[in-house]
């Protein structure tokens, strides 16, 4: 039968983007400084090819700053674009170009088969290489009762992790199509499942452009490129059907939900791909420039507190409103459990870029019921802000980037940081402690994607950048690394068993601190990036999990099962409530001592920390011993109360005696112990 044509009528201004309704599909998009809007709709078969043209009549179809039109004949699978018209007035901050097609900002999904950077950089027409928005109905998808699980921060074990680094490595085993996919993780779920964690952090899958870095031989990796979003990454999909990326993404977070681990993603609400005045035109740029972006005040330059030349205007009401919608559609439509938001202090400023005390963005997010269940992480930080300690409100937590420094200062046995590394296990009561939250907002970690993995993070003293193309001036010089003696691989059998030691040691006292522990990908088989810190471009082996790294680590990866269990399963660190804040007789006591009972050693040549964790409610105790010195150290035991301690952790042992089950690991005999150099100990002492 053939197709009807498709005919224009009035539509409606809300809701935004692209709406499938019985008999056709509305469409509206927001442009104050528009002087004409023309809807594009291109063939399915032929996306490159525009089908209809549509010029929206500034008083049926415009209503405010909303133009909207109402297409019947036409439904989901539908490719469309704007061309929008307007002064090009870069010194007033308009850059309207009608030649180049626009991507809608509430666009549900695209078509990128035919996308150029390049051309969305030139002058001229670039309606055949833009990237087309997709309507997407999703009212079909059967998510078999599946929920947001609700884990509570006090419960978590975060894996931060990369889709398609996760599978794309040829030693994964999937087949080639399922490689860096959605559907490829899928596979993987019984990994996940048996390390333990109970939460996967993905960096950003919202759609970005890959194209987007100085050398165009690399591609943009990580993701911190968004252009599109509400739209799950079309490259991580095993199809080339945008609207199958949609189902394969949610095929994944329901798998993943039915496994028991929640889904939090890592969102870029502070750039887009659309970069500075030398950036392409894609979307927001094009649509209305001086409401998505902080301008400078001659307007025609971009202020650039994310680093990557522009920032986007968070607390203007209409990219707060997308902000909100967006963050509402992942958790209702997707199902999506949490995000984490990179760059978040770029969101506490105005449209000047002036930091404000209330940012209304913030406070919406944090207020709005829609979002009530979900995790909220902040790295708390930008390129003029640092509010570690100071992030707004109850909900939020936040990536403690000072646990990661201290805590590495410490294990390398740096001088003066026994008194620093005693606040991280303590959650950083002197940061958080003020601001009414429970301990468990602060994510610990030691290594994350940006940065050395903790296997380079023992194997290297200089970053090895040179990849990059950037000369390796990027990626961080302070690193807080020590090679063990040799920089890089080495055949080496006691500098490889010190770097085992060193991560084990790392992993002890990260699973030992209050607060939630965090881990990176492939750090449990310790899968290395030789020495680069900063593989944001390197989509390639340099950067993707090496699954046959398990074999040669095997033990390592037990180590890291049986801490996060030892974690999980002792009340210590589920509790709500700061270690030491005891009232009224409930609370965790927390004694810290040096080699001698209740005498820590807080001067500046100290490289040990020793603590001991009491509560009455529970029926042992804990007692920690952080050798950071290069020689054995002689530590007097608390025996108050305690029948027996007993040596559950040692990580100067190897494989099965490192880590060992309370009922199975040896009697401490005697008053005192003696802990080899650059060792911790874990005593357990079940109470009399």
């Amino acid at each position: 039968m053939k197709k009807k044509a498709p005919i224009a009528s009035g539509g409606n201004s809300s809701p935004l983007g692209a709406t499938v309704r019985p008999h056709g599909v509305n469409f509206s998009i927001f442009s104050k400084n528009a002087t004409a809007v023309e809807l594009l709709l291109f063939d399915e078969t032929h996306p490159s090819h525009i089908s209809e043209v549509f010029l929206l009549d500034p008083i049926l179809n415009k209503t405010f700053y909303y133009w909207h039109i109402f297409i019947s004949n036409i439904g989901e699978g539908q490719r469309y674009g704007y061309r929008i018209h307007g002064p090009n007035k870069p010194e007033e901050g308009l850059r309207f170009d009608p030649k180049k097609v626009m991507l809608d900002p509430y666009a549900k999904a695209v078509d990128m088969s035919s996308y150029s950077r390049i051309a969305a950089m030139q002058e001229g027409d670039n309606s055949a290489s833009a990237i087309k928005a997709v309507v997407v109905d999703g009212s079909d998808y059967d998510w078999e009762d599946d929920f947001c699980l609700k884990h509570p921060f006090s419960k978590t074990i975060i894996y931060e992790m990369h889709v398609g680094g996760f599978t794309k490595h040829p030693s994964s085993g999937l087949a080639n199509h399922l490689k860096g996919t959605y559907r490829g993780l899928i596979e993987k779920i019984p990994y996940l499942q048996s390390l333990g964690i109970t939460s996967v952090e993905l960096l950003p899958v919202l759609q970005f452009d890959a194209d987007d870095v100085p050398d165009q031989s690399l591609t943009n990796y990580w993701g911190y490129s968004p252009i599109a979003l509400f739209v799950p990454h079309a490259a991580y999909s095993s199809s080339d059907d945008p609207l199958e990326v949609i189902r394969e993404f949610k095929d994944m977070v329901k798998a993943l939900h039915k496994a028991g681990i929640e889904v939090i993603l890592d969102v870029v609400f502070n750039h887009t791909a659309e970069g500075n005045e030398f950036g392409p035109l894609i979307s927001f740029k094009g649509i209305e420039n001086r409401a998505y972006y902080m301008l400078e005040e001659d307007k025609k330059y971009y202020r650039n507190y994310s680093g990557t030349g522009n920032t986007l205007n968070g607390n203007h009401s209409i990219v707060r409103r997308l902000i909100v919608d967006c963050l509402r559609y992942w958790v209702s439509e997707m199902h999506i459990d949490g995000f984490r938001f990179d760059l978040a202090s770029v969101l506490s400023r105005d449209e000047d870029g002036h930091p404000i005390e209330n940012p209304p963005i913030l406070w919406e997010i944090e207020s709005d019921p829609v979002l009530a269940s979900t995790k909220i992480i902040a790295e708390a930080w930008d390129l003029g802000q640092y509010q570690l300690g100071s992030f707004i409100g109850d909900k939020w937590a936040e990536w403690n980037g000072m646990f990661r420094d201290d805590i590495r200062s410490f294990i390398k046995s740096d001088a003066n940081q026994v008194g620093k590394m005693a606040d991280r296990i303590l959650a950083s009561q002197q940061l958080f402690g003020s601001i009414l939250r429970d301990p468990n907002r602060s994510i610990n970690f030691v290594t994350c994607h940006d940065g050395f993995t903790m296997n380079d993070l023992v194997s290297y003293n200089y970053k090895h950048n040179h990849a990059n193309g950037e000369n390796n001036k990027d990626g961080h010089n302070y690193n807080y690394s020590w090679n063990c003696g040799v920089e890089g691989p080495t055949e080496d059998t006691a500098i490889n068993q010190l770097r085992t030691r060193q991560m084990k040691n790392f992993y002890t006292l990260l699973m030992m601190s209050q607060g939630t522990p965090m881990i990176l990908m492939g750090d449990e088989i310790a899968n290395t990036q030789y020495g680069n810190n900063n593989t944001y471009c390197q989509d390639n082996e340099m950067s993707w999990l090496n699954w046959d790294t398990i074999s040669a680590n095997k033990d390592l990866l037990t180590f890291v099962k049986k801490i996060i269990q030892l974690n999980l399963k002792t009340a210590y660190f589920q509790e709500e409530n700061f270690w030491g804040k005891v009232k009224d007789g409930v609370g965790t006591n927390i004694h810290f001592h040096g080699t001698g009972l209740f005498r820590p050693d807080w001067s500046k040549e100290s490289r040990t920390l020793v603590y001991s964790l009491d509560n009455p409610n529970y029926p042992y105790q804990l007692f920690i011993i952080a050798n950071a010195y290069w020689e054995p150290i002689k530590f007097d035991i608390l025996y108050r109360g305690i029948k027996e301690w007993k040596k559950v952790i040692d990580t100067y042992q190897e494989h099965p005696n490192d880590i060992l089950e309370p009922e199975n690991a040896p009697i401490i005999e005697g008053n005192c112990i003696e802990v080899p150099p650059r060792t911790t100990i874990v005593l357990w002492g079940n109470k009399e």
